[in-house]
């Protein structure tokens, strides 16, 4: 495998790092300020790099400068993104299944910055098992009226658009029935977008009640009863350069747990370095698995389970090892009592706790073995 950095390369990291350097806003004030971010970077063209097309306001660039800019991005310490949703999930997939007229709509404003999304797949009951799902579309029309549940929306309470996979053939079981839509988020009295909050405080995740939520019947992704291809054909998107970005966070993490354990010295402790060495060495182990699965031919149906099985559990384990270099200080944290919320969780005791649900969200670790065992080992299919 070769995936060097040429010239070519160097001279486009110049330019990100410059652009950077002269537009970041390292700490935009709320929601706001991350739109305004997502504006600016749409002005510039960096929305969609990895698009096939710069038919939409966006640069184009290769694999490798796609990894350029998103290790830039990570280490310039830009903000976290509102628009990767639209950009790295709804784009290609809109461009590999999406008709002109759908592409024609929506990926300029993706583009732009301007249109921010959110994933309506998981249901309660139809988590890891999406094809359980029950939210219902009917026909009625020029529309189809949704009804049903979501949850565990990233992103929905600032979302303008959410694509939904909904059962569109009354009757249908499993795969067959459905279809993928592209639904308004601006729909008061028939969408109702409810925070959840999770054990570290935050309340990033939603659940999204549809009662007879409109979308057109030109916004059905694919054709209709061709959802499950569609919604396939987007998880397979989650692997690839956002791996990569996703790994250079993890790196800035554990470059965090051994500065901590060389000031305090749990360094000294054999099992803790040992423990340390691992967490280095299984991330290296991972970035060499990203680079050959970017620069192989595509359609591995088991690359992205053996992905997040990698980083599900070594992010869990980076989590737990935190925890332990801190010694009985994690149990305890800073605190102001003239604060209206007086204790608050630092960095690491975040990381620990949004940590035990990586082996679960995304699809849960037994899912993505039944995957590699069924779909790449030929092994028997699970008894239901």
């Amino acid at each position: 495998m070769d995936f060097e950095f040429g010239p070519a390369d160097d001279a486009f990291r110049t330019d990100a790092r410059a652009w950077l350097g002269q537009h970041m806003t390292r700490d935009p004030a709320g929601s706001a300020g991350l739109r305004a971010w997502e504006r600016e970077l749409g002005r510039a063209g960096w929305i969609g790099l990895g698009w096939d097309t710069g038919a939409y306001g966006n640069r184009r660039a290769t694999l490798t400068q796609q990894v350029v800019w998103a290790e830039e991005y990570a280490r310039a310490g830009a903000p976290g993104r509102l628009g990767h949703i639209g950009e790295n999930l709804l784009a290609p997939t809109l461009i590999a299944y999406g008709s002109q007229a759908q592409q024609d709509r929506f990926l300029p404003a993706v583009a732009r910055g301007e249109e921010l999304w959110c994933q309506g797949y998981s249901e309660p009951g139809a988590g890891s098992d999406l094809a359980a799902v029950r939210t219902a579309a009917v026909r009625d029309g020029d529309v189809h009226r949704i009804s049903g549940q979501k949850i565990w929306t990233s992103l929905a309470h600032e979302a303008d658009w959410c694509f939904v996979l909904a059962r569109t053939e009354a009757g249908s079981r499993r795969h067959h029935g459905l279809s993928f839509l592209l639904v308004p988020m601006d729909q008061p009295g028939r969408i109702d977008v409810r925070p959840i909050r999770q054990m570290s405080g935050t309340a990033e995740f939603n659940e999204v009640f549809f009662d007879g939520a409109l979308a057109s019947a030109g916004h059905v992704v694919g054709g209709e009863g061709n959802g499950w291809r569609v919604a396939m054909g987007l998880l397979a998107l989650e692997r690839g350069v956002s791996t990569l970005v996703q790994q250079i966070g993890f790196a800035e993490e554990l470059a965090r747990v051994v500065r901590l354990a060389a000031e305090s010295g749990a360094v000294d402790d054999p099992v803790l370095k040992d423990r340390l060495v691992r967490q280095w060495a299984e991330l290296r182990i991972m970035r060499f698995n990203a680079l050959r699965t970017l620069a192989g031919p595509g359609g591995d149906p088991g690359a992205p389970s053996v992905a997040k099985l990698l980083w599900g559990g070594w992010h869990q384990r980076l989590g737990e090892l935190a925890m332990a270099v801190r010694g009985a200080g994690a149990a305890a944290g800073p605190y102001d009592w003239s604060a209206e919320r007086p204790y608050e969780l630092d960095a690491l005791q975040r990381l620990f706790l949004f940590t035990r649900a990586d082996t679960i969200y995304g699809g849960s670790d037994e899912i993505q073995r039944n995957i590699i065992a069924e779909r790449v080992l030929g092994l028997p299919r699970e008894p239901r």
